[in-house]
């Protein structure tokens, strides 16, 4: 009989023992974040051109699937209003209980808006509390219903830049709530390992013009974990074309190595927006983790500012390359970086199919990978999965003869000038 209790105790102890490794399979922020094992994307599953229709359980477990195979385990939400955030939790969740070793964490975003937001006249100085509030609480709800999923609150997102006319706040709202989160934390009514931040351009973070250079701004880095940065140097191949002009000393390259050549020149502009931010911290005595929050390179924008009559800086031969420059320098920074974004969504620019902001994604609204994508296709990493019931294939039907046929040249200096008038 004694040894019939020792055994089943330790087939007890055994039992428990696995109940505790796999309760620790669960990592920290802090863990996650900066490791190149545990890639970040930025993530909306909407396949129509509007959020009316919200991605359904199946969808969002496929795109999942297909962000998993790509080794992405990190994924950014943007609002907890519209239920794709809770219902996407609800999906990992349940993949998670399909498969014990399937891993995906999320930074669940909290969208927050000034007073009067979106009419003809926002109050900038103050908020919508009841809207905010609102956003603030469901976050909290899903995070203390899914704590091994939920690893990352971002109160806002490009909230307190000041183009974003519409909507801005001022450094005290996010801050605000930034200390309301974290005290939940102290009280231990969230998991004290989860991080706070918010997600925001790399001025309003204090690495561009000195306005941004507030007291309150340098109280809201004192209290978030981490700095969640955006830096878009596509935009800027428009609004500050200076670095992405072909230099005369390149104007007798071929036309790919003047492409080649324009693409490093906006992996270092995303460098130095990332730099003059580290500074402007260090240089208050702070120091507090980077990570890039947003980055990303758009495949068509037809004739906009950054089509073929703007900045030509529209095709997937330079989404590529911006999205393996900008997976190399933040792996080997040991940077977490939340590229935009996973999947083209048409209800961004609804009224305008070509628009730029559909077409940000790495796979397009057909489930095809674009050519970043082209050798994990090669390599059979999507094989099996589908995404709205299709195999995942490629772009251009895999013909880079035709693919290479769409790339623009970046224009000379005497071109974009004759734009700008």
């Amino acid at each position: 009989m004694k040894n019939r209790i020792l055994f089943l105790i330790g087939i007890l102890l055994i039992s428990l023992s696995g109940c505790s490794l796999k309760k620790d399979r669960s990592k920290s922020a802090q863990e996650i974040l900066g490791n190149p094992e545990y890639l970040a994307i930025s993530y909306g599953g909407y396949r129509e051109n509007t959020r009316d229709i919200q991605p359904t359980n199946e969808q969002l477990k496929e795109d999942m699937k297909i962000l998993s195979a790509m080794n992405i385990k990190l994924i950014r939400t943007y609002n907890t209003k519209l239920a794709q955030a809770s219902n996407l939790l609800e999906a990992i969740h349940q993949l998670k209980k399909e498969d014990s070793d399937f891993e995906m964490y999320v930074m669940l975003g909290a969208w927050i808006d000034c007073k009067d937001a979106w009419t003809a006249n926002p109050n900038h100085e103050a908020e919508n509390v009841i809207s905010n509030a609102a956003e603030i609480g469901r976050a909290i709800a899903m995070t203390q219903k899914y704590p091994d999923i939920v690893k990352i609150i971002a109160v806002g997102n490009e909230a307190m830049v000041h183009w974003a006319g519409a909507y801005f706040v001022r450094p005290d709202i996010i801050l605000k709530w930034v200390h309301n989160l974290q005290e939940l934390k102290k009280e231990g009514e969230l998991p004290a390992d989860l991080w706070i931040t918010s997600s925001d351009n790399f001025a309003s973070w204090g690495g561009g013009d000195e306005s941004y250079h507030t007291e309150d701004l340098t109280k809201l880095l004192q209290a978030v974990d981490y700095v969640s940065l955006h830096t878009y140097p596509f935009h800027d191949t428009h609004y500050n074309a200076a670095f992405w002009k072909v230099p005369e000393e390149e104007e007798n390259l071929s036309d790919i190595e003047k492409v080649d050549a324009a693409m490093l020149r906006a992996k270092h502009y995303a460098i130095s927006q990332y730099q003059s931010t580290a500074d402007y911290i260090k240089s208050l005595g702070i120091e507090k983790p980077i990570h890039i929050g947003e980055t990303g390179w758009s495949s068509e924008s037809g004739f906009t500012f950054y089509g073929s009559v703007g900045s030509k800086a529209t095709d997937e031969y330079k989404a590529s390359l911006y999205y393996k420059h900008m997976r190399e320098w933040t792996n080997a920074a040991g940077m977490s970086c939340f590229y935009f974004e996973a999947f083209d969504e048409s209800w961004k620019d609804a009224q305008n199919p070509l628009g730029s902001e559909n077409h940000f994604g790495l796979i397009n609204i057909n489930g095809e990978a674009k050519f970043a994508l082209w050798d994990l296709v090669d390599k059979g990493l999507f094989k099996g999965l589908t995404r709205n019931g299709k195999p995942i294939t490629k772009t251009f039907n895999g013909n880079p003869e035709d693919l290479m046929k769409t790339v623009l040249i970046p224009p000379y200096q005497n071109e974009i000038e004759a734009n700008k008038e």
